[in-house]
């Protein structure tokens, strides 16, 4: 079988923020994993955990505090010219999480989807680019009448079908996937998904996926990692993290998902948690979970776990596998 081809590389990235007083908070504590050509990896966690932070250190929205983000072989640390910002700009694009804030709202849905058309595109004639919006609008089943219309007019759902139309207008080849249903009614929420998954089908494209839902999660990715307070804890294929997740906290979080069947639902043990998640401007020695994990050890306290793979594509960082 032929192995996957990296289209990203995360080398121990870190990011952290001063807060003054010489206090410093470690949003993304060193973080590590890969991202493969047309697949979708799932990044989930507590609201709070870095997720979004590491969407956009990754993006360059942020300046990393140390590590390398490497795309198809290109530092993106190293890229300083505007020329060549722009050109990774073309391939790299995000959806944000709230489609009420990110779309302007002195903008036509016109204009917000050609912008990026315009700064990219600019061999196009005003036809053309309108043309390219309508067929956008289309392919995230909307129709063209709606591209002389205002944020405004439209529900939350149709708002983030704009928001994901703006991000295909430049043809990347990578899209971050920032929390793209959590401000949408659950109704709405398996639609957007399924979109998102043809889309991929038809355009080649790659994800990173980001989201607290580790239910819905489970339906686009391909791989899951899991974060908790700045770092990965356990990274597998979607449905091995699924069927024999390793870490107590991966554990707990699967274990709170409802099964639709009342008899299943009644018979099994919810793993809850105790306490609350520690701050990361002072997160506990050793293994940042053992304050709240079930089955924590003295070990726990006096040193980190290791990343280590388990079995075959399974990583995880705990010390029950030592």
């Amino acid at each position: 079988m032929k192995e996957k081809e990296k289209l990203i590389e995360i080398k121990h990235l870190k990011k952290y923020f001063s807060v003054g007083k010489g206090k410093v908070l470690k949003a993304v504590d060193d973080v590590s994993f890969d991202i493969y050509k047309g697949e979708t990896l799932g990044l989930v966690g507590e609201s709070g955990c870095g997720k979004s932070t590491t969407g956009r250190t990754i993006i360059q929205l942020y300046n990393s505090t140390s590590g390398k983000v490497v795309y198809d072989g290109e530092d993106l640390q190293l890229i300083k010219t505007a020329a060549d910002i722009k050109r990774m700009k073309k391939k790299i694009q995000m959806i944000y999480q709230d489609p009420y804030s990110s779309l302007n709202p002195r903008m036509t849905v016109l204009e917000i989807i050609s912008e990026g058309i315009n700064n990219h595109e600019v061999h196009l004639g005003k036809k053309e680019i309108k043309d390219k919006v309508y067929e956008l609008l289309e392919s995230v089943g909307l129709d063209k009448k709606h591209a002389n219309r205002y944020p405004h007019e439209f529900s939350g759902g149709q708002r983030q079908r704009i928001g994901i139309a703006r991000a295909l207008a430049v043809e990347p080849e990578f899209i971050i996937a920032d929390e793209p249903i959590a401000a949408l009614d659950v109704s709405i929420q398996a639609q957007i998904v399924n979109l998102m998954q043809d889309l991929q089908q038809k355009k080649g494209l790659t994800y990173l996926f980001i989201a607290h839902d580790l239910s819905m999660v489970k339906h686009i990715s391909d791989r899951i990692a899991v974060m908790y307070l700045g770092t990965i804890i356990e990274l597998a294929e979607s449905e091995n993290l699924y069927d024999n997740p390793l870490h107590p906290y991966t554990q707990a979080l699967l274990s709170a998902i409802p099964i639709p069947d009342p008899k299943l639902e009644r018979a099994r043990e919810r793993i809850i948690l105790k306490g609350d998640v520690p701050s990361p401007l002072n997160p506990p020695s050793g293994c940042r979970f053992r304050t709240r994990c079930p089955r924590a050890m003295q070990i726990c306290s006096d040193s980190v776990p290791k990343w280590q793979e388990v079995s075959p594509k399974h990583f995880v960082a705990c010390h029950l596998y030592d």
